[in-house]
Protein backbone atom coordinates (compact mmCIF):
# COMPACT_ATOMS: atom_id res chain seq x y z
CA UNK A 1 0.00 0.00 0.00
CA UNK A 2 1.90 3.43 -1.37
CA UNK A 3 0.24 6.17 0.99
CA UNK A 4 -0.66 5.92 4.43
CA UNK A 5 -3.58 8.65 4.45
CA UNK A 6 -7.27 7.67 5.31
CA UNK A 7 -7.46 5.98 1.94
CA UNK A 8 -4.97 3.75 2.12
CA UNK A 9 -4.98 2.99 5.96
CA UNK A 10 -9.10 1.54 5.56
CA UNK A 11 -7.95 -0.17 2.44
CA UNK A 12 -5.21 -1.96 4.36
CA UNK A 13 -8.09 -2.52 7.51
CA UNK A 14 -10.70 -3.89 4.95
CA UNK A 15 -7.85 -6.50 3.98
CA UNK A 16 -6.56 -6.93 7.04
CA UNK A 17 -10.16 -7.83 8.15
CA UNK A 18 -10.26 -10.64 4.97
CA UNK A 19 -7.22 -12.26 6.16
CA UNK A 20 -5.13 -10.40 4.17
CA UNK A 21 -1.77 -8.52 5.80
CA UNK A 22 -0.53 -5.54 3.77
CA UNK A 23 2.74 -3.46 4.13
CA UNK A 24 1.52 0.37 4.10
CA UNK A 25 4.43 3.06 3.05
CA UNK A 26 3.96 6.58 3.31
CA UNK A 27 6.09 9.76 2.90
CA UNK A 28 6.11 10.90 5.88
CA UNK A 29 4.14 10.27 9.39
CA UNK A 30 0.93 7.85 9.12
CA UNK A 31 -2.19 10.34 8.21
CA UNK A 32 -0.40 13.86 8.32
CA UNK A 33 -1.59 14.42 4.57
CA UNK A 34 -4.97 15.82 3.24
CA UNK A 35 -6.35 13.06 5.77
CA UNK A 36 -5.11 15.19 8.77
CA UNK A 37 -5.93 18.11 7.44
CA UNK A 38 -9.25 18.00 6.65
CA UNK A 39 -12.37 18.91 9.02
CA UNK A 40 -13.96 15.44 9.56
CA UNK A 41 -17.43 15.92 7.95
CA UNK A 42 -19.50 12.73 6.99
CA UNK A 43 -22.64 12.60 4.64
CA UNK A 44 -26.27 12.19 6.16
CA UNK A 45 -27.60 8.59 5.60
CA UNK A 46 -29.90 8.15 2.46
CA UNK A 47 -33.64 6.98 2.71
CA UNK A 48 -33.97 5.49 -0.63
CA UNK A 49 -31.51 4.61 -3.33
CA UNK A 50 -28.73 6.09 -4.86
CA UNK A 51 -28.85 8.19 -8.20
CA UNK A 52 -25.41 8.02 -8.66
CA UNK A 53 -22.01 6.21 -8.19
CA UNK A 54 -20.64 9.10 -6.40
CA UNK A 55 -24.42 9.44 -4.13
CA UNK A 56 -24.23 5.47 -3.40
CA UNK A 57 -20.05 5.27 -2.63
CA UNK A 58 -20.79 8.30 -0.19
CA UNK A 59 -24.07 6.75 1.29
CA UNK A 60 -22.64 3.36 1.46
CA UNK A 61 -19.27 5.18 3.87
CA UNK A 62 -21.93 6.98 6.47
CA UNK A 63 -23.16 3.81 6.98
CA UNK A 64 -19.65 2.03 7.27
CA UNK A 65 -18.38 4.80 9.54
CA UNK A 66 -21.03 3.95 11.90
CA UNK A 67 -19.87 0.39 11.90
CA UNK A 68 -16.27 1.32 11.57
CA UNK A 69 -16.51 3.79 14.60
CA UNK A 70 -17.98 0.99 17.01
CA UNK A 71 -15.33 -1.81 15.71
CA UNK A 72 -12.14 0.30 16.50
CA UNK A 73 -12.97 2.02 19.76
CA UNK A 74 -13.95 -2.15 20.57
CA UNK A 75 -10.34 -2.83 19.10
CA UNK A 76 -8.35 0.04 20.11
CA UNK A 77 -10.14 1.37 22.91
CA UNK A 78 -9.62 4.62 20.86
CA UNK A 79 -12.39 7.27 20.30
CA UNK A 80 -12.31 8.80 17.18
CA UNK A 81 -15.21 11.22 17.78
CA UNK A 82 -17.65 10.04 15.75
CA UNK A 83 -21.25 11.54 16.76
CA UNK A 84 -24.31 12.47 14.46
CA UNK A 85 -24.56 16.62 15.35
CA UNK A 86 -26.34 17.66 12.48
CA UNK A 87 -25.82 20.42 10.20
CA UNK A 88 -27.55 23.64 9.59
CA UNK A 89 -27.18 25.11 5.37
CA UNK A 90 -27.65 29.07 5.59
CA UNK A 91 -28.00 31.68 3.15
CA UNK A 92 -26.53 35.24 3.67
CA UNK A 93 -26.64 36.91 0.65
CA UNK A 94 -29.57 36.46 -1.89
CA UNK A 95 -27.35 34.94 -4.71
CA UNK A 96 -27.10 31.82 -1.68
CA UNK A 97 -30.78 31.61 -1.66
CA UNK A 98 -31.17 29.62 -4.76
CA UNK A 99 -27.97 27.78 -4.33
CA UNK A 100 -29.06 26.03 -1.08
CA UNK A 101 -32.74 25.68 -2.31
CA UNK A 102 -30.82 23.61 -5.56
CA UNK A 103 -29.46 22.03 -2.59
CA UNK A 104 -32.72 20.95 -1.02
CA UNK A 105 -34.23 19.54 -4.22
CA UNK A 106 -30.90 17.05 -4.68
CA UNK A 107 -31.72 15.91 -1.01
CA UNK A 108 -35.30 15.29 -1.91
CA UNK A 109 -34.21 13.11 -4.65
CA UNK A 110 -31.75 11.05 -2.82
CA UNK A 111 -33.98 10.96 0.20
CA UNK A 112 -31.99 12.89 3.04
CA UNK A 113 -34.44 14.33 5.50
CA UNK A 114 -34.34 17.99 5.71
CA UNK A 115 -36.53 20.45 7.12
CA UNK A 116 -36.75 24.35 5.95
CA UNK A 117 -35.82 27.00 9.72
CA UNK A 118 -37.40 29.64 9.81
CA UNK A 119 -35.80 32.63 11.56
CA UNK A 120 -37.09 31.81 15.05
CA UNK A 121 -36.14 28.25 14.78
CA UNK A 122 -32.74 29.17 13.46
CA UNK A 123 -32.10 31.82 16.48
CA UNK A 124 -33.49 29.13 18.95
CA UNK A 125 -31.17 26.44 17.64
CA UNK A 126 -27.59 28.56 17.18
CA UNK A 127 -27.80 32.03 18.69
CA UNK A 128 -24.53 32.67 17.48
CA UNK A 129 -25.00 32.66 14.18
CA UNK A 130 -25.69 35.84 12.05
CA UNK A 131 -29.19 36.79 12.86
CA UNK A 132 -28.47 38.45 8.83
CA UNK A 133 -29.52 34.86 7.72
CA UNK A 134 -31.77 34.80 4.64
CA UNK A 135 -32.94 31.59 4.26
CA UNK A 136 -31.57 27.65 6.27
CA UNK A 137 -32.20 24.15 5.95
CA UNK A 138 -31.76 21.91 8.84
CA UNK A 139 -29.64 18.49 7.75
CA UNK A 140 -30.26 16.53 10.97
CA UNK A 141 -28.41 12.91 9.99
CA UNK A 142 -24.85 15.36 9.31
CA UNK A 143 -22.08 13.35 11.09
CA UNK A 144 -18.27 14.47 12.06
CA UNK A 145 -15.16 12.08 13.18
CA UNK A 146 -12.15 13.54 14.44
CA UNK A 147 -9.70 12.82 11.55
CA UNK A 148 -6.51 12.73 13.73
CA UNK A 149 -8.35 10.64 16.44
CA UNK A 150 -9.97 8.08 13.60
CA UNK A 151 -6.50 8.18 11.22
CA UNK A 152 -4.62 7.11 14.75
CA UNK A 153 -7.12 4.47 15.75
CA UNK A 154 -7.06 2.98 12.23
CA UNK A 155 -3.55 3.17 12.65
CA UNK A 156 -3.66 1.20 16.02
CA UNK A 157 -6.14 -1.37 14.17
CA UNK A 158 -4.18 -1.91 11.63
CA UNK A 159 -1.40 -2.80 13.79
CA UNK A 160 -3.36 -5.28 16.01
CA UNK A 161 -4.10 -7.23 12.52
CA UNK A 162 -0.81 -7.63 11.73
CA UNK A 163 -0.57 -4.49 9.21
CA UNK A 164 3.20 -3.53 8.70
CA UNK A 165 3.43 0.76 8.79
CA UNK A 166 6.29 2.01 7.40
CA UNK A 167 6.43 5.89 8.07
CA UNK A 168 9.03 8.12 6.39
CA UNK A 169 10.02 6.32 3.53
CA UNK A 170 9.75 7.70 -0.06
CA UNK A 171 9.12 5.61 -2.77
CA UNK A 172 10.90 6.29 -6.18
CA UNK A 173 9.14 4.24 -8.52
CA UNK A 174 7.42 0.99 -9.54
CA UNK A 175 9.57 -1.80 -11.03
CA UNK A 176 7.90 -3.99 -13.72
CA UNK A 177 8.50 -6.65 -15.06
CA UNK A 178 5.63 -7.49 -18.24
CA UNK A 179 2.53 -7.09 -16.52
CA UNK A 180 3.07 -7.25 -12.97
CA UNK A 181 4.92 -4.73 -10.78
CA UNK A 182 7.63 -6.83 -8.71
CA UNK A 183 9.02 -4.35 -6.71
CA UNK A 184 8.68 -1.19 -4.98
CA UNK A 185 12.32 0.69 -5.25
CA UNK A 186 12.38 3.36 -2.00
CA UNK A 187 14.90 5.64 -0.96
CA UNK A 188 15.96 2.76 1.62
CA UNK A 189 16.24 0.07 -1.42
CA UNK A 190 13.52 -2.47 -3.00
CA UNK A 191 10.62 -3.94 -1.45
CA UNK A 192 9.03 -6.86 -3.24
CA UNK A 193 5.11 -7.00 -3.70
CA UNK A 194 2.42 -9.33 -4.68
CA UNK A 195 -0.42 -6.82 -4.73
CA UNK A 196 0.29 -3.12 -5.22
CA UNK A 197 -2.34 -0.06 -4.33
CA UNK A 198 -1.08 3.45 -4.99
CA UNK A 199 -3.30 5.62 -2.44
CA UNK A 200 -0.89 8.35 -2.45
CA UNK A 201 -3.50 11.04 -2.64
CA UNK A 202 -1.94 14.26 -4.94
CA UNK A 203 1.24 12.41 -5.63
CA UNK A 204 -0.48 9.71 -7.01
CA UNK A 205 -0.57 10.55 -10.59
CA UNK A 206 3.43 11.73 -11.00
CA UNK A 207 3.98 8.25 -9.34
CA UNK A 208 1.75 6.58 -11.82
CA UNK A 209 3.54 8.76 -15.04
CA UNK A 210 7.08 6.91 -14.32
CA UNK A 211 5.05 4.16 -15.63
CA UNK A 212 3.76 6.10 -18.08
CA UNK A 213 0.22 5.66 -17.10
CA UNK A 214 -1.67 9.43 -17.16
CA UNK A 215 -3.87 9.55 -14.50
CA UNK A 216 -3.44 12.95 -13.11
CA UNK A 217 -4.27 13.59 -9.13
CA UNK A 218 -3.76 17.91 -9.36
CA UNK A 219 -2.96 19.17 -6.13
CA UNK A 220 -6.03 21.20 -4.50
CA UNK A 221 -4.52 23.29 -1.84
CA UNK A 222 -7.55 23.99 1.43
CA UNK A 223 -6.50 26.17 4.21
CA UNK A 224 -8.13 26.25 7.49
CA UNK A 225 -7.98 27.60 11.00
CA UNK A 226 -8.92 26.09 14.51
CA UNK A 227 -10.88 28.58 16.66
CA UNK A 228 -10.62 28.48 20.42
CA UNK A 229 -13.68 29.17 23.04
CA UNK A 230 -14.11 29.08 26.78
CA UNK A 231 -17.85 27.22 25.55
CA UNK A 232 -19.31 25.27 22.65
CA UNK A 233 -20.52 28.62 20.50
CA UNK A 234 -22.08 26.28 17.97
CA UNK A 235 -23.30 22.78 18.44
CA UNK A 236 -23.84 21.83 14.74
CA UNK A 237 -22.36 21.69 11.24
CA UNK A 238 -22.62 25.33 9.77
CA UNK A 239 -22.26 25.60 5.77
CA UNK A 240 -22.57 28.27 3.91
CA UNK A 241 -21.21 27.35 -0.01
CA UNK A 242 -18.29 25.48 -0.05
CA UNK A 243 -17.24 26.88 3.57
CA UNK A 244 -17.92 25.66 7.11
CA UNK A 245 -17.86 25.62 10.52
CA UNK A 246 -16.93 22.39 12.52
CA UNK A 247 -17.78 22.39 16.46
CA UNK A 248 -15.74 19.87 18.05
CA UNK A 249 -16.76 19.21 21.83
CA UNK A 250 -14.17 21.08 23.53
CA UNK A 251 -15.28 24.61 22.72
CA UNK A 252 -12.53 24.32 19.11
CA UNK A 253 -14.17 25.19 15.79
CA UNK A 254 -12.66 24.30 12.81
CA UNK A 255 -12.96 26.71 9.47
CA UNK A 256 -12.16 25.77 5.70
CA UNK A 257 -11.62 25.31 3.71
CA UNK A 258 -9.92 27.59 0.44
CA UNK A 259 -9.30 25.87 -2.68
CA UNK A 260 -6.03 27.29 -4.46
CA UNK A 261 -4.34 25.92 -7.54
CA UNK A 262 -0.86 26.05 -5.77
CA UNK A 263 1.00 23.04 -6.94
CA UNK A 264 2.91 21.10 -4.07
CA UNK A 265 2.77 24.56 -1.84
CA UNK A 266 1.75 23.58 1.77
CA UNK A 267 2.40 26.90 3.71
CA UNK A 268 -0.46 28.99 4.57
CA UNK A 269 -0.79 32.51 3.52
CA UNK A 270 -1.93 35.91 5.44
CA UNK A 271 -4.38 36.27 2.88
CA UNK A 272 -5.56 32.55 2.54
CA UNK A 273 -6.42 33.11 6.66
CA UNK A 274 -7.60 36.48 6.72
CA UNK A 275 -10.12 35.25 4.21
CA UNK A 276 -11.25 32.47 6.17
CA UNK A 277 -11.21 34.68 9.36
CA UNK A 278 -13.67 37.43 7.63
CA UNK A 279 -15.79 34.60 6.63
CA UNK A 280 -16.00 32.53 9.96
CA UNK A 281 -17.03 35.91 12.01
CA UNK A 282 -19.58 36.89 9.35
CA UNK A 283 -20.76 33.56 9.25
CA UNK A 284 -20.32 33.56 13.65
CA UNK A 285 -19.98 37.04 14.93
CA UNK A 286 -19.41 35.54 18.22
CA UNK A 287 -16.38 34.17 17.02
CA UNK A 288 -14.64 37.82 17.45
CA UNK A 289 -14.22 36.80 21.18
CA UNK A 290 -12.42 33.04 20.42
CA UNK A 291 -8.44 33.21 19.90
CA UNK A 292 -7.14 31.36 16.15
CA UNK A 293 -5.42 28.89 17.99
CA UNK A 294 -3.48 26.98 14.82
CA UNK A 295 -4.13 27.13 11.15
CA UNK A 296 -2.38 24.80 8.38
CA UNK A 297 -3.04 23.72 4.75
CA UNK A 298 -3.21 20.24 3.35
CA UNK A 299 -3.32 19.22 -0.81
CA UNK A 300 -6.54 17.31 -1.69
CA UNK A 301 -6.07 15.30 -4.48
CA UNK A 302 -7.81 15.96 -7.79
CA UNK A 303 -8.83 14.10 -10.53
CA UNK A 304 -9.92 15.71 -14.34
CA UNK A 305 -13.76 14.97 -13.80
CA UNK A 306 -13.99 15.37 -9.86
CA UNK A 307 -14.89 11.42 -9.45
CA UNK A 308 -12.37 9.41 -7.57
CA UNK A 309 -9.74 6.43 -9.43
CA UNK A 310 -10.77 3.13 -8.12
CA UNK A 311 -9.71 -0.12 -9.97
CA UNK A 312 -7.32 -1.90 -11.59
CA UNK A 313 -4.90 -0.31 -14.09
CA UNK A 314 -5.55 -2.43 -16.84
CA UNK A 315 -1.80 -3.17 -18.05
CA UNK A 316 -0.68 -4.47 -15.48
CA UNK A 317 -2.21 -7.83 -13.66
CA UNK A 318 -1.45 -6.62 -9.82
CA UNK A 319 -1.84 -2.73 -9.67
CA UNK A 320 -4.39 -0.83 -8.53
CA UNK A 321 -5.41 2.52 -7.61
CA UNK A 322 -7.26 4.47 -4.85
CA UNK A 323 -7.40 7.89 -5.14
CA UNK A 324 -8.14 11.37 -6.54
CA UNK A 325 -10.87 12.21 -3.91
CA UNK A 326 -10.51 15.83 -3.81
CA UNK A 327 -12.60 17.18 -0.77
CA UNK A 328 -14.13 14.07 0.01
CA UNK A 329 -11.72 10.93 0.82
CA UNK A 330 -12.35 11.50 4.69
CA UNK A 331 -16.29 10.91 3.32
CA UNK A 332 -15.48 7.93 0.78
CA UNK A 333 -12.58 6.16 2.60
CA UNK A 334 -14.79 3.40 3.84
CA UNK A 335 -16.73 2.21 0.98
CA UNK A 336 -13.79 3.02 -1.23
CA UNK A 337 -11.58 0.16 1.07
CA UNK A 338 -14.00 -1.95 0.91
CA UNK A 339 -14.63 -1.96 -2.97
CA UNK A 340 -10.82 -2.41 -3.82
CA UNK A 341 -10.46 -5.00 -0.68
CA UNK A 342 -12.80 -7.02 -2.36
CA UNK A 343 -11.37 -6.31 -5.67
CA UNK A 344 -8.10 -7.29 -4.68
CA UNK A 345 -9.36 -11.31 -2.90
CA UNK A 346 -11.50 -11.37 -6.51
CA UNK A 347 -15.31 -11.00 -5.28
CA UNK A 348 -17.97 -8.49 -6.10
CA UNK A 349 -16.96 -5.23 -5.50
CA UNK A 350 -20.21 -4.29 -3.75
CA UNK A 351 -21.42 -2.03 -6.23
CA UNK A 352 -20.91 -0.79 -10.36
CA UNK A 353 -17.69 1.08 -10.49
CA UNK A 354 -17.52 2.05 -14.00
CA UNK A 355 -17.80 5.48 -13.19
CA UNK A 356 -15.21 5.73 -11.42
CA UNK A 357 -12.65 3.59 -13.46
CA UNK A 358 -8.91 4.75 -13.71
CA UNK A 359 -9.20 4.09 -17.41
CA UNK A 360 -12.46 6.22 -18.17
CA UNK A 361 -10.91 8.98 -19.27
CA UNK A 362 -8.31 7.80 -21.65
CA UNK A 363 -10.67 5.32 -23.32
CA UNK A 364 -8.58 2.24 -22.34
CA UNK A 365 -10.29 -0.82 -20.70
CA UNK A 366 -9.40 -0.78 -16.75
CA UNK A 367 -13.12 -1.37 -15.60
CA UNK A 368 -14.22 -3.58 -13.35
CA UNK A 369 -17.08 -5.88 -12.57
CA UNK A 370 -20.41 -4.74 -12.31
CA UNK A 371 -22.06 -5.91 -8.90
CA UNK A 372 -24.41 -8.32 -8.62
CA UNK A 373 -26.19 -6.58 -5.70
CA UNK A 374 -26.29 -2.94 -7.25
Amino acid sequence: MIGGGVIGLSIAYSLAKRGIRATVLDRQGMGRGASWAGAGMLPPFLCRNPISPMVELRSWSAVLYREWSAELRERTGQDNGYRVCGSIEIALEPAEVQEIKTAAGRWRVEGIRYERLAAQDLQNLEPALNPSCLHAFLVPDRAQIRNPWHLRALEAANRSLGVEIIPDLLVHRLNVQGRRVISIETENGRLSCGQVVVAAGAWSGGLLKELRIELPTPPLKGQMVLFQHDHAVVRRIIERGKMYLVPRMDGRILMGATEEDAGFDTRTTQEGQQSLIGQALTICPALAQAKVEQSWAGLRPGSLDTRPYLGLISEYDNLWVATGHKRAGLQLAPASAEVIANLIIGHDPGMDLTAFSPGRLSGSDRTVPESKHG
